[in-house]
């Protein structure tokens, strides 16, 4: 199942053992199709599993797959466009949420380049908690060597000219 492209969906993150780790009311559907759903937030609420909830600060072009490891989240600052990759599960649609399991391991990728590989005690210490099965281990290292060369060529949605055109594409949506 594929969400419609111009609706409205929750995006809804898990962790390995069931429990949602984290619920963004809306993001906008921009294009879907059964490789990619390509989704825009933009002052999107967002609950954590803690009960936190905040508001997102900046326009966001998310990346969601269904055959890869991983989604990546291209954020439009000012300061410019930010990264955020997370090793997660190929997502899923089941008609009103995109949702994915969250593995843990994030890299944030920096205007200038620098690169952070962010929460390696996290999955360490979740991975024993929740019993991943061995091979996640394997999976999550060969995508994050994907994610890495695909940022290193500014390839996929990791190219700026394209988020910045989608962003526009949105905008123009919104304005019919």
């Amino acid at each position: 199942m594929v969400p419609q492209e111009g609706t409205y969906v929750s995006i809804i993150s898990y962790k390995h053992d069931g429990h949602i780790r984290r619920n963004w009311d809306q993001g906008f559907v921009l294009e879907a199709n059964d490789k990619q759903f390509i989704i825009v937030t933009n002052k999107t609420w967002v609950q954590d599993d803690d009960g936190h909830k905040w508001y997102t600060r900046e326009p966001a072009i998310c990346y969601f797959y269904t055959d890869k490891w991983y989604n990546v989240i291209a954020m439009l600052r000012e300061t410019g466009t930010y990264y955020y990759c997370n090793l997660a599960s190929p997502v899923l649609y089941d008609g009103k949420a995109v949702k994915y399991i969250d593995y843990d391991l994030d890299y944030k990728i920096f205007p200038d380049g620098t690169t952070l590989l962010l929460d390696e005690d996290e999955y360490r210490e979740h991975s024993r908690q929740m019993n991943y099965p061995p091979e996640i281990d394997g999976i999550l290292k060969k995508y994050q060597k994907e994610l890495l060369e695909m940022y290193r060529k500014r390839a996929g949605s990791f190219s700026h000219r394209d988020n910045e055109e989608r962003f526009r594409q949105y905008l123009e949506k919104l304005s019919k």
